[in-house]
């Protein structure tokens, strides 16, 4: 079966159409490193690791660019004049250092490239010069805007009309345009200050004079547009024209909308082949923001529950719906986590057995692993519908067990093919951990307990002086997939659930 994906700029399923038969170039809208990551920014994260994981599955090489937006009036609200972060540039050296061990806590396969903002000035500014030489946009008092009824064509992704596309509330900018949806590609000066104020928590000190990074550009001291951030890093990256654009649903407009309208103007060239967009967490009635303040943060969703409880929970909706963050979810992706790695461990202890047969042969679970290959197949080349295909992998679980219930002699070879069908499916397209005793259980409550009980013990061993006893206790909770950090504060933890690997003679 051929892959189809739904394209939001045809808003039709279509064959997916790569510009090489051979290679992907995805593109992921990245983070805006203003705070701590929460589960509402993992859901893309996971979805958009595991259409990469498919993709190379079918045998395309990916090329996955997914940006950190380290320049922006909310990185700037987040400055502490008293500590380290008193600056726009060290708040966000600080959360893409949280963002990225999250990343790796989530077990997301590398992105081939994470460019930032920051590094990309001169190739944006480049791009602007573009814009405005082929009559696309406009300089006004230092800074230049996008002219959007010279664009033919926008509103095309989003349905938006032109004369309601108001992006911008202040009358001094609004002043400054040629029409009230122009939007910025380079922002005269500094950062303004009720921009800042705006995304300030009100429980915090105002800052008497924010600031942020500016740069020399041919018209002025200034910094560049959220928009044309991205169009600058995909092309640097990627190409003209992209494979997959991948991203938010809450960024189809006006993010997305002018992506296309910049990139497009000034290439002449369609910017992406396909739009795909992944649907909003909600969590309390809202959708997970931390402006509203209903979040779980993925640092702490992975010290409760754990790697493979919230994957299976992303993976148990389609990508392109929006998805319910509640216990009752959690509790029954965690149930659904135990049975498929009950019946994977089940598998293994069975066909490392003495009672698997070579000649015993199963009909009913030889059935049973053919028809979960080629449901989970068929549901991934299906728009990536990772909802039937996660159902399929409890039908494969459902097939082993019973087959090791029924019976006293087991086939072999079936049990090998479905411990091959959990690896490849579960393991390397799912990317769950499978046959990983970690430190942590499904529910993420007894083994916490216990986590901390290690940690105070090793904290006493360190008062006493008895520092070889606490480097023995730290490196057997690394083995069991806790990483501990100590700071003037005391020791804190993070679930890995990644195990360290004895490494043999033979380099395996």
């Amino acid at each position: 079966m051929t892959l189809s994906v739904t394209n939001t700029l045809t808003d039709e399923q279509e064959t997916f159409n790569p510009y090489h038969d051979d290679e992907v170039l995805l593109y992921v809208c990245g983070l805006t490193v203003s705070d701590d990551a929460h589960l509402g920014h993992a859901r893309l994260w996971v979805q958009a690791d595991v259409i990469h994981r498919w993709l190379e599955y079918l045998g395309y090489h990916v090329t996955h660019v997914e940006n950190f937006t380290d320049v922006n009036e909310k990185i700037v609200a987040q400055i502490d004049p008293d500590k380290e972060a008193s600056d726009e540039a060290s708040v966000a050296e600080t959360y893409t250092s949280s963002v990225i061990q999250d990343m790796r806590g989530l077990n997301l396969r590398r992105a081939s490239v994470y460019p930032r903002v920051s590094g990309h000035i001169p190739e944006i500014i480049d791009l602007v010069e573009t814009l405005v030489d082929n009559g696309y946009a406009y300089e006004s008092d230092g800074s230049v805007y996008f002219d959007v009824l010279a664009f033919d064509e926008y509103g095309k992704l989003s349905n938006h009309d032109v004369a309601s596309a108001t992006t911008e509330t202040d009358s001094a900018i609004v002043d400054e345009k040629r029409n009230p949806a122009d939007f910025a590609l380079w922002k005269s000066g500094a950062v303004n200050p009720s921009d800042v104020a705006s995304h300030r928590d009100d429980s915090r000190e105002p800052l008497t004079s924010p600031t942020g990074q500016t740069w020399d550009s041919p018209w002025g001291e200034g910094r560049p547009g959220w928009h044309i951030e991205c169009s600058a890093m995909a092309m640097t990256h990627l190409n003209q024209t992209i494979d997959i654009h991948l991203g938010g649903r809450d960024l189809v407009f006006p993010h997305h909308e002018n992506e296309i309208a910049q990139s497009e103007a000034a290439t002449g060239q369609p910017f992406a082949r396909h739009w795909m967009h992944v649907g909003l967490l909600q969590m309390k009635g809202d959708k997970m923001s931390s402006s509203i303040g209903n979040i779980l943060t993925v640092e702490e969703a992975l010290r409760r529950y754990g790697v493979n409880v919230i994957r299976t929970f992303y993976l148990s909706s389609a990508y392109g719906s929006e998805q319910t963050l509640d216990e009752a979810a959690l509790t029954e992706a965690a149930e659904r986590w135990e049975t498929i790695s009950r019946a994977y461990d089940r598998a293994v202890e069975a066909c490392d057995s003495t009672a698997a047969r070579t000649k015993t042969t199963d009909n009913q679970l030889q059935t049973g692993l053919k028809d979960a290959a080629e449901t989970f197949t068929r549901a991934m080349n299906d728009d990536f519908n990772v909802r039937i295909a996660m159902a399929s992998l409890l039908e494969l679980a459902s097939a082993v067990n019973t087959h090791i219930e029924d019976y006293d002699k087991y086939d072999y070879q079936s049990l090998s093919r479905a411990i091959a069908l959990f690896d490849e499916f579960g393991g390397d397209v799912f990317g769950l951990s499978l046959g990983e005793k970690t430190a942590i259980d499904a529910t993420g409550t007894l083994s916490e307990d216990l986590i901390d009980l290690v940690v105070d013990i090793r904290e006493e061993e360190r008062a006493a002086g008895n520092y070889e006893r606490s480097d023995a206790l730290r490196e057997r909770l690394a083995d069991l997939g806790v990483e501990i950090e100590d700071s003037d504060t005391g020791p804190t933890y993070r679930i890995t659930n990644h195990r360290k690997r004895e490494w043999g003679s033979c380099g395996k």
